[in-house]
């Protein structure tokens, strides 16, 4: 019979994934990641961290990652490059990833967001079917100046690297 996962492992395989879902159909949905998610990905990582046994100059390389990340954050956003909740959810994101899963995070969710932008532009190039138009969200997808939700190449991208985490790894082993 199969060894079932610790409690432990299951939360590690649960917290970060969820948050990851949450905040792409949020985002979707409404153009905006609920502070709420930012928060309960950096709560989660600090227990999950401590449960674990995180070392601790791994846990401060890990709290060093997704401050320098939410400096640059809000850097974008002074720069209206990039949005108040994106800059907080890609921050806490990063605190998940290290510095071992940074270059690979940045590099995928900038590939997937690249594709996804094509994608909406693409999108608002044809004419909205009319049984669209009743739903909010995808009229708001299809404005021809509005935003893209960027949330879900970052979830995408979180989702993709998070096997390549710390955290992950010692969880699992």
């Amino acid at each position: 019979m199969p060894e079932l996962a610790s409690p432990l492992t299951l939360a590690v395989l649960t917290i970060f994934p969820a948050c990851m879902l949450i905040a792409a159909f949020t985002d979707i949905a409404t153009m905006t990641i609920p502070n709420r998610l930012s928060i309960a990905l950096v709560a989660g990582f600090v227990v999950l961290a401590v449960l674990t046994g995180m070392p601790v100059k791994e846990f401060g390389i890990h709290l060093a990652v997704g401050f320098g990340v939410l400096v640059l954050g809000f850097v974008l956003f002074a720069l209206n490059l990039l949005g108040g909740g994106d800059a907080k959810f890609v921050a806490a994101t990063s605190l998940w990833m290290g510095a071992s899963g940074l270059l690979p995070f940045f590099v995928t969710f900038a590939v997937i967001g690249g594709l996804f932008g094509i994608m909406i532009l693409s999108f608002r190039q044809l004419p909205l079917p009319s049984f669209c138009v009743k739903y909010d969200w995808i009229a708001r997808l299809h404005e021809p100046k509005g935003d893209i939700p960027y949330g879900v190449a970052l979830s995408i991208g979180g989702l993709i690297v998070f096997p390549q985490s710390a955290l992950f790894a010692m969880s699992v082993a």
